[in-house]
């Protein structure tokens, strides 16, 4: 059975399709990216895989359930993470744990025995009668990170769990997370950071304007949609050196006062660049944000 399956999925406000005839299906015990542009329907599409908005069209089952007629049967097994923190700023760690257990029936005295298990998760060991205004801002996502698994759940829907972080926080919630995939969970994750979802995801989702684009593992899309090599360029004269580029690079893509050259031979274009003394460059291998901007377009969003 799959934790989540979404088939024809639509909604619109008014004449916007946000949601447009979308089909995803999770596999069990693997980190799932869903990817896309702000406006792209991602958040939409969360709010209808759980049941807080009515679909216009298609079928969602989650954990088993169809929904909206069984959407409490469902998130009984589901823990969420949602965008920005909304812990009660009036209590302390462990009443926002205990109050969130209450919600899914959960006695005091479990709630008690799961604590320190869940502390300890977090990185958050001694910190459980610690106000919440006390808590940095890495402490406040671990603690709710650790809440939503409060009632050990089956699948875990994270959306843009690290952002506003520093390295040091994000890396340990990436260390939690492995250690949810490792225990068998199910990760439906949303992020606009390309390396968190290179790092943890197994399979991968790029939405846009409400549809899946494509989807598949990190690799294969790098391999499927993007030249091995990238060498990005900038510096004095580049205006000049633009002009052959094509002899060297595959697909050129220039982006500010940065001139992006995607290539199979990115010796040929290094000693070409190392006769331009005005001209820098990084080498670098492709990834899967090269894959994301070629996809989706290097525009802003609003």
């Amino acid at each position: 059975m799959s934790p989540l399956k979404l088939t024809g999925l639509s909604k619109r406000y008014g004449d916007t399709a946000v949601v447009d005839g979308l089909d995803l299906e999770l596999r069990a015990g693997r980190c799932h990216g869903l990817l896309g542009p702000n406006g792209a329907g991602k958040t939409t599409t969360l709010r209808l895989a759980l049941g807080l908005i009515g679909a216009d069209a298609g079928v969602v089952e989650l954990l088993g359930h169809v929904l909206p007629e069984q959407a409490g049967q469902a998130r009984a097994r589901v823990g969420v993470v949602p965008q920005t923190d909304n812990l009660d700023p009036d209590f302390t760690v462990r009443e926002n744990l205990q109050i969130y257990g209450r919600y899914f029936g959960i006695s005091k005295r479990d709630m008690a025995e799961r604590i320190p298990g869940l502390l300890d998760f977090a990185g958050l060991a001694g910190k459980a009668d610690v106000p919440i205004a006390t808590l940095s801002g890495g402490m406040k996502r671990r603690l709710t990170l650790a809440r939503a698994l409060v009632n050990d759940p089956d699948l875990v829907i994270l959306d843009e769990p690290t952002t506003g972080l520093d390295p040091q926080a994000r890396h340990l919630i990436w260390q939690g997370l492995r250690r949810l995939i490792g225990q068998g969970k199910t990760l439906l994750l949303t992020t606009h950071f390309m390396e968190e979802a290179e790092r943890l995801c197994d399979d991968i989702s790029v939405i846009d304007h409400g549809r899946v684009i494509v989807q598949g593992s990190p690799r294969d899309l790098i391999k499927a949609h993007i030249e091995p090599h990238v060498v990005e360029i900038y510096g004095d004269g580049l205006a000049e050196w633009q002009a052959c580029a094509s002899v060297w690079c595959r697909r050129c893509e220039q982006a500010g006062e940065t001139l992006f050259c995607y290539t199979d031979a990115p010796e040929q274009v290094v000693a070409e660049l190392e006769t331009q003394p005005g001209l820098r460059y990084l080498h670098r291998p492709a990834n899967l944000e090269d894959v994301f901007l070629k996809l989706t377009g290097r525009d802003l969003r609003d």
